[in-house]
């Protein structure tokens, strides 16, 4: 039984009596290009170790049994794993926890595999996360992600597209906000493909693309605060239509004179507008805000 086609997942979930949950954003994916394309750019092997996120019936998960040294799959519905632990089979190089990826201590795990692969004679060589994320939590997942720095080197995650795309968007346009910052601040984002909403089941209402972030190493910019460089950010995209001059004032750490006075000191026109200025832009704004401050 194939669970990446729509007559297996019905073959599977009539055997099991499973019904998918509308609340978990259980859709599907029923296209094995897609599939191959999502294990592609992620640019794992057997020296990697990966973390699914959400893996459903396994359509994605087989494929990364094949190609990585092992996989941990996080599922938060315990009625699914019987369903998906039938349809992988038994085998060392995966392990399913059941639990959700908001509480699970990433950190931890790959610690532990670490540890697991030392014993073995083995070393990881790329840690990647993969995923279909449910829409409704993709932000928080990501970001839990990013914020606690978790040692990952790759991530490879579908979402809704039009979340994927303010997180790839550049200063400038209409979709760039706090999230493209944020995201682009801890990693190098690029769009893989567009997937469109025929190809899951059941179908969603929206089309669905498919992201690579990888975890920059070393952050390009002086970022002496995270604190209050995304508190500047996020008071810069708060209300959008507001000058840079008048979001940023809000925030305690500084008086509307003395920011007017460094916006022009950093060659900043006060008048323009958060959704204009690059991370390195918001990066030197706040290492002037918290030298003053």
């Amino acid at each position: 039984m194939k669970a990446h086609t729509r007559s297996g997942i019905r073959e599977i979930s009539q055997k099991h009596g499973f019904r998918r949950s509308d609340s978990l954003g259980q859709n599907f994916l029923v296209d094995k290009n897609i599939i191959d394309k999502i294990v592609e750019s992620a640019d794992i092997d057997e020296d990697s170790f990966v973390i699914e996120i959400g893996p459903g019936m396994g359509a994605l998960t087989e494929s990364l049994i094949e190609i990585s040294g092992k996989v941990v799959a996080i599922e938060i519905d315990s009625h699914i794993i019987p369903l998906l632990e039938e349809n992988l089979g038994k085998t060392d190089k995966l392990e399913i926890i059941n639990q959700d990826v908001l509480k699970a201590d990433l950190s931890e795990i790959i610690a532990r595999e670490r540890r697991r692969w030392k014993v073995e004679g083995r070393t990881i060589g790329k840690v990647a996360v993969l995923g279909n994320l449910p829409y409704y939590i993709t932000t928080p997942i990501i970001m839990g992600i990013l914020e606690k720095e978790v040692e990952m080197d790759t991530m490879v995650i579908m979402m809704q597209k039009e979340v994927a795309e303010r997180i790839v968007a550049k200063p400038g346009s209409k979709t760039y906000g706090a999230l493209s910052v944020a995201c682009q601040f801890y990693c190098e984002t690029s769009y893989v493909t567009t997937v469109p909403r025929t190809v899951f089941a059941p179908q969603p209402k929206v089309d669905s693309a498919v992201l690579r972030l990888d975890r920059r190493k070393v952050l390009p910019w002086d970022v002496e605060g995270r604190e209050l460089f995304f508190k500047v950010v996020r008071a810069g995209f708060n209300q959008r239509r507001k000058t840079i001059l008048n979001s940023v004032s809000t925030i305690e750490e500084i008086d509307k004179v003395g920011l007017s006075d460094i916006l022009e000191g950093l060659g900043i026109d006060p008048r323009r507008r958060a959704e204009t200025l690059s991370i390195e832009d918001f990066a030197k704004l706040t290492k002037e805000i918290g030298r003053r401050g």
